[in-house]
């Protein structure tokens, strides 16, 4: 079985918090993950002995999540933040091809322990690394991209991110940007 459930819910002071599991076939451990969004996440694995039990242990899961307040947020009710890396060639070269993929493990390494979300698709274009993210929250996961580029010496002073709501995916306000200018574009 592949897939993971991804839930959060609001506490009384209106912290966003998530818990999240999957099964890793390579370790046959089911991976329960959880924590402050934004925050370094906790996690336990437990090993399942016959994969047959995923589906209820999966399932079990869910149960407790939703017993306990936690649900799935939908993707129309997150944000597209993108990360836009500004490139010295207009269709990239095998070194800016490099620096998708490694930004790409980066960020999605950094989003997903601390539950702000997915790295969806990048493209380059127009002397442009353009990072598709889907988050529950920007501001944090600007935070945490800003964080991530720079600790990965990934040229943070190329760097620019903007953000939108799903449903309006071209209407991006610039979060963070090396200059002032005529704003973002992709």
């Amino acid at each position: 079985m592949s897939g993971i459930i991804r839930t959060y819910k609001r506490d009384d002071e209106a912290v966003l918090h998530f818990r999240e599991a999957w099964y890793d076939e390579e370790f046959k451990q089911l991976v329960i993950n959880r924590g402050v969004v934004g925050h370094q996440s906790s996690t336990d694995e437990t090993d399942v002995e016959e994969e047959s039990a995923v589906e209820g242990l999966m399932t079990a899961f869910a149960a407790q999540c939703e017993e306990d307040g936690y649900a799935e947020i939908p993707e129309t009710e997150q944000f597209w933040v993108v990360a836009q890396i500004a490139l010295k060639t207009k269709d990239g070269t095998d070194r800016d091809r490099y620096l998708e993929r490694k930004a790409k493990a980066a960020l999605t390494s950094e989003l997903a322990w601390r539950g702000l979300g997915t790295v969806e698709r990048s493209d380059i274009n127009d002397s442009k690394l353009n990072i598709f993210c889907l988050c529950p929250d920007v501001n944090k996961a600007v935070n945490a991209i800003k964080v991530c580029i720079r600790g990965e010496d990934l040229d943070f002073t190329k760097l620019s991110i903007a953000a939108a709501p799903h449903a309006e995916p071209t209407a991006f306000k610039v979060k963070h940007s090396p200059k002032t200018g005529p704003g973002f574009t992709l």
